[in-house]
């Protein structure tokens, strides 16, 4: 502040060659000198600021990117805030030599964890932001089948290389959830002289059984998969705090804008980078980043029984019972838990609703007349493990309009990044998702699999895909309920 504003200088090599020429009688000077030259080269890259004046000029260049309007920000007076473009020399430097910089994921899920575990493996370490608790919503409480085989010409790397990375982790991760089986295809009905007998525990009414896979099948308890992968990244020092996202902060780069931080709870928190994990609720990433995503949350009910013995797995994919409504999917559990989707009566919330904060994962409720259907329908398949339903409950599941992942870099903002809207496979490809957007933030590119037909801006590039065929598939042939 001893300088006026602007403040003519010596070239520096003539500063450090009269040092050199005279450093006994000048020491001081030349302490004074250097001190002048890094006070030049910093108003160099700082030509709005007013030094030495009566107020700093604040928050130029930056746009806040929000979904509600002015959270928590007002005039700066620090000196960060008044020399934005300092902001971004540093971060220039610090992202320098292969370096993402400061990492910041939105949401705890499995995409979420899976992302920071694969992140922590080089060495970089994110902080992860999420405003309940690790698999709070449908990473907690989904099936966890896995399917090797099941993709079609573009989700078929999706399903080879995850599966093997799913048999990776549980010995790595010590995931017990963890193990193979048979999948078989059930027909409801009554029980006639055709019946073929393949698993025990369908030891009621059912027409028919038959194989449908008999190796390409696995399970894992997602719950125990996300917590063990978030502990993981934990402890390789990412860090995790509980707060609620509320927009991104941004400035221009040039002809594209560039990630400088995340609101959470009204305050920015700095960020090179941050990637979306938000399952359904990343569309609130559409007036973030200004740019369509559109997402359907599909919510529905689960129950679940238990069994005090071990129960034989078989992954089973009833057909539909028109007694019932139901398409059950049927896991049972190495922990003796027999875990039940496909009740039917899913309800489809729209992304608009989900932009203005409804639908929060606590306020996923399961519906009652379901869980009845549900219960009665799977009481008259099996006999030994029916009856009253231990764990009743809903999740919402993210599905885009085209049933794909939304998985890549946002084109126009520098710095940002989606992962979310894997729809009834975001168990399965969890790891693979993961594994592919650590190296897209690293590397600048995904060497696991193939992102381009996932890109975030393929929307605004082509409208929303027309709907329909968003449920599971075993290749091209509908399996399961449909939605």
């Amino acid at each position: 502040s001893f300088f006026p504003c602007p403040l003519p200088s010596p070239p520096p090599c003539q500063i450090l060659s009269a040092m050199a020429k005279h450093r006994g009688a000048f020491a001081a000077h030349a302490v004074a000198a250097a001190a002048l030259t890094l006070f030049h080269l910093a108003h160099l890259a700082l030509p709005s600021c007013s030094i030495g004046r009566a107020a700093f000029v604040t928050g130029e260049g930056t746009s806040v990117r929000s979904a509600t309007s002015a959270i928590g920000f007002g005039q700066r007076s620090s000196w960060n805030a008044c020399p934005r473009r300092w902001t971004r020399l540093e971060r220039r430097a610090e992202t320098s030599e292969g370096s993402p910089g400061r990492v910041v994921i939105l949401g705890a899920g499995l995409q979420g964890a899976a992302l920071a575990y694969y992140l922590t493996r080089r060495g970089v370490k994110p902080l992860i932001i999420e405003r309940d608790k690790v698999a709070a919503a449908a990473s907690g409480k989904g099936g966890g089948f896995l399917a090797r085989d099941w993709g079609d010409s573009i989700t078929r790397k999706l399903h080879t290389v995850s599966f093997r990375l799913h048999e990776e982790l549980s010995g790595t991760l010590h995931i017990k959830s963890y193990r193979k089986l048979p999948v078989l295809s059930v027909v409801p009905g009554k029980r006639n002289e055709r019946t073929r007998d393949i698993c025990p525990w369908l030891d009621g009414d059912v027409a028919d059984t038959h194989v449908m896979d008999e190796d390409g099948g696995a399970q894992v308890a997602p719950h125990e998969l996300c917590t063990k992968l978030m502990d993981a990244a934990l402890a390789a020092g990412a860090e995790l705090r509980i707060g609620t996202a509320e927009g991104v902060e941004t400035e221009p780069d040039g002809n594209i804008e560039q990630v400088t931080g995340v609101i959470v709870d009204g305050k920015t928190v700095p960020a090179d980078k941050v990637c979306v994990c938000l399952g359904p609720w990343a569309a609130l990433a559409q007036d973030w980043f200004g740019m369509p995503v559109p997402m359907t949350g599909v919510k529905s009910t689960s129950i679940v029984f238990k069994s005090s013995e071990p129960v034989e797995p078989f992954a089973l994919f009833c057909g539909e019972d028109p007694r019932y409504g139901t398409h059950l999917e049927v896991y049972p559990r190495s922990t003796g838990e027999i875990y039940l989707c496909g009740i039917g009566g899913s309800e489809y919330v729209d992304g608009s609703r989900l932009r203005k904060g409804e639908l929060l994962p606590s306020e996923v409720e399961a519906d009652p007349a379901r869980v009845e259907a549900a219960t009665a329908c799977f009481s008259e398949m099996s006999k030994s493990l029916g009856g009253t339903p231990d764990v009743v409950q809903a999740c919402m599941r993210p599905c885009p309009p085209d049933a794909l992942p939304i998985m890549g870099k946002v084109g126009h903002i520098r710095g940002a990044y989606i992962s979310a809207g894997h729809n009834c496979w975001g168990i399965l490809w969890a790891p693979v998702s993961g594994l592919a957007m650590s190296e897209l933030i690293i590397d600048g590119a995904a060497s696991c699999v193939d992102l381009r037909h996932f890109s975030p801006g393929r929307f605004a590039r082509s409208g929303s895909a027309a709907a329909g065929g968003r449920g599971r598939r075993m290749g091209a042939v509908p399996v399961g309920e449909q939605w």
